[in-house]
């Protein structure tokens, strides 16, 4: 690629040949960006952000909403420009440097492992709801090795279950937030004489504990959309990327609105927040309030296919990943190397691997060091939000300056939103820093970063031509 502008034709019949199976079509893409909207995040999480903000909640999550929407614009414009799969990444390398590259796809290698951790150990404790004599481990092992083997066979395997984990998830928020508006509107159940919209302020106001104490809500908020960046890690394996990627983006204003907003609003008016606690789901608690006797039971196996569907993705993701590192030379080329299905099998292999290391935990781990875990998680996504951004201003100032093609799918106002969300994202990473029950993640992320660091000296010294900047390669597909 020379640094003359590319005529945009020439620009979109061009792909990078990268030898997967482009196996991911229109329904199964649309379906992983719902997935990675709605997750334990809302499910589980919600109940101790209730707890601390009230009713206020409702705008944390549409605030955090808005900046999310301004980051999927940024990557849908990266991903148009070009569609590569380990996207992220490759948009660092390019704009940032070789360094970043590496960096952000170890980093975003690391989320996915820590993030599989924790969700198989919280998969094991839904399904121990029902078979309480199944010890934990046995169940989070087998749900490892099912996952595991769906990932190897095939991508269009592993867009069928999350197609259908996602499809789980939809339907029960949808039919929660109808049951709660018949409830409000006809007043049924148990719950029909207190329920009412006045819920939002009657009690202590909308910002009841505060306006500091909603906004250290935000860290958790933002954990709760942690995986919408996957519809990019998927633009290398999508049938056709320049139309089912931009649906994809352009319908996430809507999903935020209905399953987040839509639904805590709905909960928060049925039932009110003094009556939430940490730890128990906001959902399991008003079904219990209405009075639908299998409503735990309900929620805790749509929790569960969250959970589940949170680790399949990661199995998915940090295979990829690690291809991405092997291809540019940052990790051993026996990554790189796909499997007769088109997957990168030892990649998978090795990251479930790690992911293992959560089944033996099970046994020492406290709880509370799973919450660890998802903080880390945070940190290292906000990171790989702050790339996709950072690397959006400067493709936005090469395109400027004509040694760029422009995308098909332009972000509105250019990079102006961008420099909205890296000011947003920076604050939320100096509210982690000032709860000392989440900063340890910034420190667990300085060690990640020495280490890092360190395996960086050590490619540069090994294998110098690694480590400098080299141009993007724009080839056809077939």
């Amino acid at each position: 690629m020379t640094s003359a502008q590319v005529d945009e034709t020439d620009k979109t019949d061009k792909t990078p040949e990268e030898g997967y199976e482009r196996g991911l079509g229109s329904r199964q893409v649309q379906m992983i960006a719902i997935g990675g909207a709605v997750g334990v995040g809302l499910f589980l999480g919600a109940g101790a952000n209730i707890a601390k903000a009230g009713p206020s909640l409702i705008f944390m999550y549409a605030l955090a909403g808005v900046i999310i929407f301004f980051i999927m614009r940024a990557l849908g414009e990266l991903l148009l420009y070009r569609p590569v799969s380990g996207s992220f990444a490759e948009y660092s390398r390019e704009f940032l440097g070789p360094f970043f590259g590496y960096f952000t796809a170890w980093t975003y290698w690391l989320m996915w492992v820590v993030t599989g951790m924790a969700e198989l150990t919280a998969a094991a404790i839904y399904v121990n709801y029902w078979f309480p004599a199944v010890s934990q481990w046995v169940t989070a092992l087998a749900f490892l090795v099912i996952l595991f083997v769906a990932n190897l066979i095939s991508v269009k395997l592993f867009g069928e279950i999350e197609f259908w984990f996602s499809m789980v998830k939809v339907t029960a928020l949808i039919g929660m937030i109808v049951i709660g508006l018949g409830v409000l509107t006809f007043g049924f159940s148990s719950a029909g004489d207190t329920a009412s919209v006045a819920n939002l302020w009657q009690f202590d106001g909308f910002f009841p504990k505060g306006i500091g104490s909603s906004l250290m809500t935000l860290q958790g908020v933002m954990f709760a959309y942690l995986a919408v960046e996957l519809v990019g890690v998927t633009a290398g394996e999508s049938e056709n990327p320049e139309k089912t990627l931009p649906k994809a983006i352009n319908t996430l204003p809507w999903r935020i609105a209905l399953f987040y907003v839509g639904a805590l609003t709905v909960i928060l008016c049925v039932v009110k927040w003094t009556e939430f606690a940490p730890g128990v789901s906001p959902f399991v608690e008003a079904f219990a309030k209405i009075g639908i006797p299998a409503g735990a039971g309900i929620v805790n196996f749509v929790v569960l296919t969250a959970a589940l569907s949170s680790c399949n993705s990661g199995m998915y993701s940090t295979g990829r990943m690690l291809r991405t590192l092997a291809d540019n030379g940052e990790a051993p080329k026996v990554f790189s190397k796909l499997s007769a299905s088109k997957t990168p099998a030892f990649g998978i292999t090795i990251s479930v691997a790690f992911m293992g290391i959560g089944v033996v935990l099970n046994y020492v781990v406290p709880e509370k060091a799973f919450g660890y875990v998802t903080s880390v998680a945070t940190a290292a996504g906000i990171w790989t939000w702050l790339m996709i951004l950072i690397s959006h201003v400067l493709y936005r100032r090469a395109v400027d300056a004509g040694r760029l093609p422009a995308s098909s799918f332009p972000a509105p106002g250019g990079a102006k939103f961008s420099y909205v969300a890296i000011a947003f994202l920076l604050f939320v990473t100096g509210l982690i820093a000032y709860d000392p029950d989440s900063r340890v993640c910034l420190y667990v992320m300085v060690g990640w970063t020495l280490a890092l660091g360190a395996g960086w000296t050590v490619l540069k010294y090994r294998n110098p031509q690694v480590t400098e900047r080299r141009d993007p390669e724009f080839e056809k597909v077939g």
